[in-house]
């Protein structure tokens, strides 16, 4: 899988903190700290790692602009396959330890490894996202409505489709996924009853790379297209680099997700077939919560939600097809004002 670069860091204790790290992760740092202050966000990636052009580049866009903003240290850490829990929370503590502050683990896998870490050291701010399990006064919990932003792609993709069948993807069969294929199946129907909405999950679990295999998001969405899916939304993470792939080999349409796919240098050959993405802020919940430790000194804690009401989900407008397309984008406005005003209950499940 693809890597962005690393940085080579300087001076005796961020090499000994890289030495502890790599026991259960890769990592990468930049290094403008202030002594004596928070060296800034220690963020933990979930499995597909950085790279992802969704979930985690996300995370790691909003660590990039903490840190620089506010002139400190970061460090982010990699997965591993076929990690523990004990990994997890061996990495978390490790970031604690070094004065990284806040630190976020980047999916609901590290809600054990969070709740155990921020137990330990209750003096540091932690962070997780798509996972509320934690009530912990140094949690912040920060989720989203993900069937909200799905619900629009569904529209989108009922407006969109001339064979009328649309496929939807998911990485792994889990609640938070059940949320992307619940908003968007409900968002097609209440477009366009007649459309036939083929759904797939990859994996069962996160360990056999529902996230991580754009392989298995290639044979699925191939498998949907061949029966017939002219537009196909992916929400698995990297897996669904091989949902985009498939979808521009055989020129229809893709819908992305978390990121602004059709924004992603690493899937530019693919842009033409990736009509919009269903976007979730990871990038501004961590630099929400890098900000509110290191600059406001005031840490959120508790349950901290995107919505269509406060921008932390939505629709991609780049395409210009997208974006240009009158009838499509009133359809769309229609959708947000009802769901923004209580008119439309978008279901979870």
């Amino acid at each position: 899988m693809r890597r962005v670069s690393r940085i080579a860091v300087a001076g005796v204790a961020t090499a000994a903190l890289a030495v502890t790290v790599s026991a259960c992760g890769s990592s990468s740092s930049s290094s403008t700290g202030k002594s004596g202050a928070s060296k800034g966000v220690g963020l933990a990636y979930d499995v597909g790692g950085k790279g992802d052009q969704s979930f985690n580049d996300a995370a790691y866009a909003g660590f990039q602009k903490a840190n620089q903003e506010f002139g400190v240290t970061g460090r982010d850490v990699e997965p591993q396959d076929g990690e523990s829990d004990a990994d997890k929370v061996q990495r978390l503590e490790t970031l604690a330890r070094a004065g990284y502050n806040p630190v976020i683990g980047v999916g609901f896998a590290y809600a054990p490894a969070v709740k155990e870490a921020a137990a330990k050291y209750p003096k540091v701010s932690f962070g997780i996202i798509d996972d509320e399990q934690d009530k912990a006064s140094n949690v912040a919990d920060m989720v989203f409505h993900e069937e909200q932003s799905s619900y629009l792609a569904g529209v989108t993709a009922a407006l969109t489709t001339k064979s009328n069948t649309v496929g939807f993807v998911g990485g792994v069969d889990v609640p938070l996924i059940h949320k992307f294929e619940a908003g968007f199946e409900q968002g097609v129907k209440d477009t366009k009853k007649n459309v036939t909405v083929k759904a797939q999950y990859l994996t069962q679990t996160p360990a056999e790379g529902g996230f991580s295999s754009p392989d298995k998001g290639e044979a699925a969405a191939e498998g949907q297209i061949g029966a017939g899916a002219d537009v196909v939304y992916a929400a698995a993470g990297l897996s669904g680099q091989g949902v985009i792939k498939a979808a521009a080999a055989h020129k229809v349409w893709a819908i992305g997700v978390d990121s602004d796919q059709y924004n992603q240098a690493a899937l530019a050959k693919y842009k033409n077939y990736i009509l919009t993405s269903a976007l979730k802020n990871v990038e501004g919940a961590v630099y929400d919560l890098a900000k509110s430790v290191i600059k406001d000194k005031k840490p959120l804690s508790g349950e901290v939600r995107g919505s269509l009401n406060n921008g932390g989900v939505g629709l991609a407008d780049s395409n210009p097809v997208f974006k240009n397309n009158a009838k499509l984008q009133a359809a769309i406005k229609k959708a947000e004002a009802g769901i923004k005003d209580g008119s439309i209950t978008v279901k979870t499940s």
